[in-house]
């Protein structure tokens, strides 16, 4: 079997072609540049995952027809990654009828023509760059699935996968779990008999320190609380003694430290999975919130990087600018030289 290689250390290109606010062409062509391609690869790092959503390739009123002007931002990253030397994940971050972020108005899988949009949608991809071969392109097939069950994606995946390779039998294809590609869910994937599968998981934990007082995670907004890392989450007992409706999500962290030993515990899944299967994984999104202390920030990605490097898992820090997880300011300037430098560490 072909080893996948040179995807050891990367970053997300989240809220340029995916996440973007509104549809804006203006912020198509400057949220991200060659400049910040090449910036990335004096890093030392090895590639960029590109979340993308449907919508810059495709209008809902005018199905399976593709606009040009939304092949070209991808064309652009991947013509800046080949000459930057970078290898690149091409994921399907929005596709039609899904988004992580819509559970309740998901209609991919109750609703036939969004699938075969999706599988068209894959076949044209990989039709588009089935001869750029410079640098390894892969094609992750859809951003975090949340499903009651994981039959119906497995089932679409391995439909998509088949057409795919038709047109392109040895492109490396990505494919992740249930419940926001969750570690604890790469068991519930069912395998492709494929020598060209990279298998993916995303890691937050624990989640009251990377997500302390996100805006979208409701019971941490309301916690608004300063969390350092390694430590315990500050104030849970009385915070809950006042908003009870939070304790099946935060009582347990009333006595639980937030270290190490934990980031391991929920590690442990994706090293079961190779060590069961021997298949290549990846981590494709990892990261801790920027408003978190600096120190507390290095802290957690010191450790779980050198975990990851530890069983020889590639990954993808999320995100390389703004998007709440900078390692970039939206004027450019370095959120933290060495936080650079160890997420970049091959």
């Amino acid at each position: 079997m072909d080893q996948f290689t040179g995807f050891q250390a990367g970053v997300n290109l989240g809220g340029w072609i995916s996440q973007y606010g509104r549809y804006n062409h203006e912020h198509f062509k400057t949220f991200i540049t060659q400049a910040d391609i090449q910036r990335i690869a004096s890093w030392g790092m090895d590639h960029v995952r590109l979340p993308f959503d449907y919508p810059v390739l495709e209008d809902d009123d005018t199905p399976f027809q593709y606009k040009e002007s939304g092949w070209g931002y991808l064309d652009s990253c991947v013509d800046w990654c080949e000459a930057a030397g970078l290898n690149l994940i091409l994921d399907l971050h929005r596709a039609p009828g899904y988004a992580f972020y819509t559970l309740e108005e998901n209609a991919l899988f109750s609703d036939a023509q969004a699938q075969e949009r999706f599988i068209q949608l894959w076949e044209t991809i990989a039709w588009r760059y089935r001869q750029r071969t410079r640098v390894k392109i892969v094609l992750e097939l859809l951003n975090e699935m949340v499903l009651p069950d994981s039959a119906p994606w497995n089932d679409l995946a391995h439909r998509t996968i088949q057409r795919i390779r038709a047109i392109d039998p040895e492109r490396w294809i990505m494919y992740g779990g249930n419940h926001y590609n969750a570690a604890s869910e790469l068991k519930n994937i069912a395998l492709v008999d494929d020598p060209h599968i990279v298998y993916t998981f995303h890691f937050y934990h624990p989640m009251p320190f990377t997500h302390q007082r996100a805006f979208w995670v409701p019971e941490l907004k309301a916690l608004n609380q300063v969390t350092p890392y390694p430590g315990m989450v500050p104030g849970v007992k009385e915070f809950l003694q006042a908003r009870p409706e939070f304790t099946d999500k935060l009582q347990s962290w009333e006595t639980r430290p937030m270290d190490v030993n934990f980031v391991k515990e929920k590690l442990q899944p994706a090293v079961d999975f190779i060590q069961q299967t021997g298949l290549p994984l990846y981590c494709g999104e990892y990261g801790a919130i920027d408003h978190a202390e600096i120190s507390s920030r290095l802290n957690w990605h010191r450790e779980f990087v050198g975990l990851l490097r530890q069983h020889n898992i590639g990954r993808a820090v999320w995100s390389y600018k703004e998007m709440n997880f900078a390692l970039v300011w939206a004027n450019g300037e370095t959120a933290s030289e060495e936080l650079v430098s160890i997420v970049s560490a091959a």
